[in-house]
């Protein structure tokens, strides 16, 4: 259980992301500034600098916490599973965790999505963020099928897995009405993507057999 300082520390983070999410629907991003953000939450701005360096790290607070979990699970991936059971498990147990935790509501969850697809600056961060934590989640699916996948193949796996979801999220936004919702849709989306994807499972699952036999000759 956290303790009394962790917990303060949790609240107040809340508060700023809270504070500037609201604040970007009032007044828009570009208008909103760091000692608007700051008041608003009722702390000062060298607070503000203690938790995020910018506005652009505030709206993607949650980004490297994320990829570390996935990282983490690809490294300790079980003897039992294929390539894209690993890949389901990761999309299940990232959003159990987002569901869990109740990071976001619907509403502000609905709001980062436009605020990324809208404000040129969040385009160029989510883009960069984007193929780095994608290079980065191909390369543990590779290293967690030593030669079983291929990088071209977990990358093209990796990429169209987090495509397909992404895509389906923003697509769908209008039509879904909470974050359970939003959710089911992004698991949707990386179901059948997954689908597609288990020719991979019978190549990585080929090389292993004939590598057992090359050390059973």
């Amino acid at each position: 259980m956290a303790g009394l300082r962790e917990r303060k520390k949790q609240r107040t983070r809340r508060a700023l992301i809270e504070a500037a999410l609201r604040l970007f629907e009032e007044k828009g991003y570009a208008e909103t500034t760091l000692a608007e953000i700051a008041a608003e939450a009722e702390v000062s701005t060298r607070t503000f600098f203690s938790y995020f360096s910018s506005k652009e790290d505030l709206v993607f607070y949650d980004g490297d916490e994320r990829l570390e979990r996935a990282l983490v699970l690809m490294a300790t991936r079980r003897p039992e599973e294929s390539p894209t059971d690993v890949l389901l498990r990761l999309l299940d147990e990232g959003i159990a965790t987002a569901v869990q935790h109740g990071e976001l509501t619907f509403e502000e969850a609905a709001l980062r999505t436009r605020l990324v697809m809208t404000e040129p600056a969040l385009q160029g961060r989510a883009l960069l963020l984007l193929f780095d934590s994608q290079l980065k989640l191909a390369k543990a699916l590779r290293d967690a099928f030593p030669g079983e996948v291929d990088m071209v193949e977990a990358a093209a796996a990796v990429g169209a897995m987090f495509g397909a979801v992404k895509l389906a999220v923003m697509a769908n936004l209008d039509n879904d009405r909470s974050i359970e919702q939003i959710w089911d849709t992004a698991r949707r989306a990386g179901k059948l993507a997954l689908t597609g994807l288990r020719v991979l499972d019978e190549k990585a699952a080929a090389r292993l057999r004939a590598d057992q036999r090359g050390m059973a000759s």
